[in-house]
């Protein structure tokens, strides 16, 4: 039985001439990168070595938080924040329903239990809701930022601080967002990032990080990444094993100082282009754009009228158009346990069935981007 289900995703993708996927484009002067990790390679610090060291001090810099703390991916960056808040069993951590399975999947495995809140039309998490989710078990709320939209995260903040619980973003899209004008660690205990493949900064495999500007979290957090381990003899407590590598570091170091700031503001030029191409399209809805936030796009999603014809039209017209997700995570098989039902939150539930995502990353020229936009026309206009 095979469950790698990768390997024939990538062939697909090398059908297509615009394309979500850039995992070639992205890393054609892998030449340079090998000089790179030729140089880690010499040093023989594989793990938490020199390289781990300046990208934590890069990435702190330029996400304006005190504290980095790299880990093995993601996903482990949102389960570690739990453990080191010690969040587990019998607790309630409240977060959205849409969203990729990472996010309720470290709540679960941390022993917690998630509690839905439903999104607005911007897919991000209604905060106007979440005091009325708030309940005696209810230790922490977990944001998802979706597709580097920062959520509101001064009300939210505030909310959280109110009622004495913790606020944890999961923020793998958001690398160089804002929220009004201020680094969006500002505004919780802990944010989260990834550096997966297909992440706006990224690696040549799994790694993640934690920004933090807490001093007490982010040394619990160095220590429990590694082993529990606080020098090689010494073990404070027992904890886990997830560490960037030094040669995935170094390539991150390299993305941040040769290519972050091309991928960011390409990725921004490409749906402001896309927004102003798509307006007149009454069939399409663009979300609200505010002017306080800095959205990066890690995808570019509108909700539009017959959604599943308009793919299947794009696609043959070599555009890759995807759904993030078309199964909200409470009508997953996975989620049966929490007992929720189809209709419980009905805007997460419409958002799934009318989202579609546009290729807009920083390997998308422009005329691709006014192709794009004139076969969604020519559909609705048929």
């Amino acid at each position: 039985m095979k469950l790698n289900y990768l390997p024939n995703q990538y062939k697909k993708n090398k059908k297509i001439n615009i394309n979500h996927s850039y995992l070639i484009e992205q890393f054609s002067d892998y030449k340079k990168i090998f000089r790179k990790i030729e140089k880690t390679v010499k040093r023989a610090d594989y793990t938490l070595g020199e390289e781990v060291n300046r990208f934590e001090k890069n990435i702190s810099s330029r996400m304006k938080s005190k504290f980095t703390i790299s880990v093995g991916n993601g996903t482990d960056a949102l389960f570690l924040v739990l453990k080191a808040l010690n969040i587990g069993h019998g607790d309630e951590v409240i977060t959205t329903p849409y969203t990729f399975i990472a996010t309720v999947g470290s709540i679960v495995t941390a022993g917690a239990k998630p509690v839905f809140v439903d999104v607005k039309d911007d897919y991000n998490i209604d905060e106007t809701k979440l005091d009325k989710a708030i309940t005696k078990k209810t230790k922490a709320i977990m944001v998802v930022n979706w597709s580097g939209r920062p959520c509101e995260l001064d009300k939210i903040h505030s909310l959280a601080k109110r009622r004495k619980i913790k606020l944890i973003q999961d923020a793998c899209h958001c690398i160089d967002a804002k929220f009004k004008n201020n680094s969006i660690v500002k505004y919780s205990d802990a944010c989260t990032f990834s550096l997966h493949p297909l992440k706006n900064l990224n690696v040549w495999g799994d790694g993640g990080f934690i920004l933090t500007n807490n001093k007490l979290l982010a040394k619990k957090l160095y220590i429990i990444r590694n082993h529990g381990l606080v020098d090689r003899n010494n073990c404070e407590i027992f904890a886990y094993n997830s560490r960037l590598d030094s040669i995935q570091a170094a390539i991150a170091n390299y993305k941040i100082k040769n290519k972050l700031n091309t991928i960011t503001n390409k990725r921004i030029s490409n749906a402001k282009l896309l927004d102003k191409l798509l307006k007149p399209v009454h069939q399409v809805k663009i979300p609200v754009r505010k002017k306080y936030l800095k959205e990066v796009f890690h995808l570019y999603q509108i909700n539009v009228k017959d959604r599943d014809k308009l793919i299947n039209f794009l696609v043959k017209k070599n555009i890759d158009a995807k759904v993030h997700y078309p199964i909200p995570i409470h009508l997953q098989k996975a989620a049966k346990s929490l007992k929720y039902k189809k209709g419980d939150f009905p805007i997460a539930e419409r958002m799934a069935n009318t989202s579609v995502s546009l290729p807009v990353h920083e390997f998308i020229s422009e005329n691709q981007v006014k192709y794009i936009a004139q076969r969604i026309k020519e559909f609705y206009l048929r």
